[in-house]
C-alpha cells in the first residue's frame, strides 16, 4: 500500500508539472507529426502515411518515449500515439527526432477510438493505462467490456493487444475482461523486468522498476471471426 500511495504522489506530481507547458499552442500547431483533423482519415490511413505497411497504436502514450523508440526501431510499420491532454502531447511533440515518416500523434478521447480506425490497426498498445480503482469507475478502464467492444472495428486482421501496468488489481481485472472478450492469453508476467528485461520502455515503467516495482504484462490475442 505504501509504494501504491507513493506513485500515486509521482503520477499527481507529474500531471502538475504538464498542466502549464508554456507554448504549448505554438508547438502544436508548428509540429508535423501532429495529425490537426484524425477523423478525416478514418478508414484511410494508408493515405496519411502513403503506404500500407501495419499500424501499430497507443492508447495513452504519454510523454512518447515508448511510441518514439518504436518507431526508430521499427522503420517498417507506422506508428500512432494517442493522448487525451495538450500538456501532455506538448511533451511527446518535442521529443520527437527528424526524419520519422512512420510516427503520428492525435490528441483524441479513447473513447472515440472507433471512429478513429476503421479496420485498419493491427496491433494495440495499452501502456500504464488509469486504473480506475473505484469499482463504479471500472468500465472507464481501457480493457473494460465498453472499450473491448469499440477495439472490435477498429482491427483489420488477427486482434492484438499488448498491456502494460504497475496496478495488480487492473492487471487481473484486463485478463479475466480479454478472455470472456474471446482473446487468447499468450503471454503473461507477473513481473516484466525480471522474466523478459524489454528493451523499449515508457517513462512511468523506468521509473517504477528503479523503485523495483514489479511490471504486469500480457500479451493476447483474437482471430477474425
Amino acid at each position: 500500500m505504501q509504494k501504491s500511495n507513493s506513485m500515486i504522489k509521482y503520477v499527481l506530481g507529474e500531471i502538475m508539472r504538464l498542466r502549464n507547458v508554456k507554448n504549448k499552442e505554438e508547438i502544436m500547431s508548428q509540429s508535423s507529426y501532429l495529425v490537426r483533423d484524425p477523423f478525416q482519415y478514418s478508414s484511410h490511413w494508408c493515405d496519411y502515411f502513403s503506404n500500407d505497411n501495419p499500424i501499430f497504436i497507443e492508447i495513452g502514450t504519454g510523454k512518447g518515449q515508448f511510441i518514439i523508440e518504436n518507431a526508430k526501431m521499427y522503420p517498417d510499420i507506422n506508428f500512432i500515439g494517442i493522448e487525451k491532454y495538450d500538456s501532455v502531447i506538448v511533451k511527446a511533440l518535442q521529443k520527437v527526432p527528424d526524419g520519422l515518416p512512420n510516427l503520428a500523434f492525435i490528441r483524441a478521447d479513447a473513447l472515440d477510438i472507433d471512429l478513429l480506425f476503421h479496420h485498419e490497426i493491427d496491433h494495440l498498445f495499452l501502456n500504464f493505462s488509469d486504473p480506475w480503482p473505484k469499482k463504479r469507475h471500472h468500465l472507464r478502464r481501457l480493457s473494460s467490456p465498453v472499450f473491448l467492444e469499440k477495439y472490435e472495428s477498429i482491427f483489420r486482421g488477427k486482434k492484438t493487444i499488448e498491456m502494460r501496468t504497475d496496478n495488480l488489481d487492473l492487471y487481473q481485472y484486463s485478463l479475466v475482461s480479454f478472455s470472456q472478450a474471446g482473446y487468447r492469453l499468450m503471454e503473461i508476467s507477473f513481473n516484466l523486468h525480471q522474466d523478459h528485461n524489454p528493451v523499449i520502455t515508457t517513462e512511468y515503467e523506468d521509473k517504477f522498476s528503479k523503485d523495483n516495482m514489479p511490471i504486469y504484462y500480457v500479451l493476447c490475442t483474437k482471430d477474425i471471426v
